[in-house]
């Protein structure tokens, strides 16, 4: 059985929880129950809080925990990154008042910062040479500037919605943060075994994130231009049809190029598309 540490609430819980249900991984929530057994896979969930979770695998009482990278930066505990997930995407950034005027980094200089990072912090201001103050808060550290508390904060941002609504304003992005699954460095190899299990159903869900199945039918004289145009993964499936001048081409698309790439297709003669949403995808 592989345990994994899991954020309790908020997004994080949420995009992960997501994840396991996309990798077909069948867990139960509640909010009475810290410790949660999948009913097909041999995992079991422990649910903690953000900042316990590094100490968690390090220590062995979880084999593995999604985190936020920030946490991971925090915390510096003895473990190893076993994959980027994506998701739960945000910034720690610096932020001061809204009316005043910002000349750049040396503003700093002998001012009291805000925060619940202050390693992070104190490791980016002794790079930069810069003398401030570290007030360490757990909570609403926003509030801090409002209250006199502090001249200026150092805080996670993910919409800027959260500092607009306190008279704030991002001054200096000090990194860039997302959900990290790591693991403890002393996996057994049975763990091990079911660990690679699960990075695998993980990677089939990532494959197919933003991808899109396409089928066309496109004139057997164009199948060359219209091959050339496509970026699939190694060679479209090309099928006959009853009518000897035309064929069926299957394909994989990135939403990204998506609207661009059917619009030259278009062009070149290809009808009938139909798209579908990818749910897995195994390279």
């Amino acid at each position: 059985m592989l345990r994994i540490a899991v954020q309790s609430k908020g997004r994080l819980f949420e995009d992960t929880m997501n994840l396991l249900a996309e990798a077909d991984i069948k867990v139960t929530t509640s909010k009475r129950t810290l410790l949660v057994q999948s009913s097909n896979f041999p995992l079991e969930v422990l649910y903690l809080r953000d900042d316990d979770i590094p100490q968690s695998v390090a220590t062995g009482v979880t084999d593995i925990g999604v985190v936020g990278e920030n946490e991971y930066a925090e915390r510096e505990e003895d473990v190893r990154i076993i994959d980027r997930l994506g998701f739960s995407k945000c910034r720690l950034s610096l932020a001061i008042p809204k009316e005043i005027n910002y000349p750049g980094l040396e503003w700093f200089n002998n001012k009291k910062i805000a925060t619940s990072y202050p390693h992070i912090l104190k490791k980016f201001m002794d790079s930069q040479q810069i003398n401030a103050e570290i007030h360490v808060i757990t909570g609403s550290v926003e509030i801090s500037p409002g209250i006199g508390l502090a001249d200026g904060i150092f805080d996670i941002v993910s919409s800027g919605s959260t500092l607009v609504s306190n008279n704030l304003r991002e001054v200096e992005v000090v990194m860039k943060s997302e959900a990290l699954l790591i693991g403890n460095k002393q996996l057994c190899e049975e763990k091990q075994a079911i660990l690679d299990q699960l990075i695998f159903r993980i990677q089939a869900v990532k494959n197919a994130e933003d991808k899109k199945y396409v089928r066309m039918n496109v004139p057997k004289r164009q199948l060359e231009a219209i091959i050339n145009v496509l970026p699939g993964l190694k060679s479209p499936t090309v099928i006959p049809l009853a009518d000897d001048e035309w064929c069926c081409v299957h394909t994989v698309l990135d939403q990204k190029r998506f609207w661009d790439i059917i619009g030259k297709l278009k062009e070149l003669g290809a009808q009938g598309i139909l798209v579908t949403p990818i749910e897995k995808m195994i390279l």
